[in-house]
């Protein structure tokens, strides 16, 4: 990517990178943390939006980058579907649910941009 250095420069990975924070902090509460089975599920998934964009950026080619993208935002539909259920099971209040989806669909919305982005350039 022009004028990118390293994955950690690209919006999209540090947007990312918020989602995977606020998924960890709300799982730390005691009742998200009792299920451990959904706790560890939207985990992974929010890791696995940041950790593709950085594998694909690294991988060096725009073929490679953009399919590791496809998969990051996959990984963001993943959050969501989760969070539904979260919020559905009462742990996580509505003013919660409403940041984390937002947050969870900007960042989609980049990570598809840049996808884009990157396929026109292939």
């Amino acid at each position: 990517m022009a004028g990118t250095k390293q994955f950690e420069d690209l919006i999209a990975w540090q947007k990312a990178r918020e989602l995977a924070r606020a998924v960890y902090h709300a799982t730390r509460q005691p009742a998200f943390g009792q299920d451990l089975g959904l706790k560890r599920q939207i985990q992974r998934a929010s890791v696995s939006v940041m950790s593709n964009i950085a594998e694909g950026y690294e991988r060096g080619s725009q073929k490679e980058f953009s399919r590791f993208l496809a998969i990051s935002k996959a990984s963001c539909a993943e959050v969501r579907s989760l969070l539904y259920v979260a919020a559905d099971a009462g742990y996580v209040p509505p003013p919660t649910f409403e940041d984390f989806m937002a947050k969870a669909e900007e960042a989609s919305r980049i990570i598809s941009g840049l996808r884009t982005s990157v396929q026109q350039h292939e």
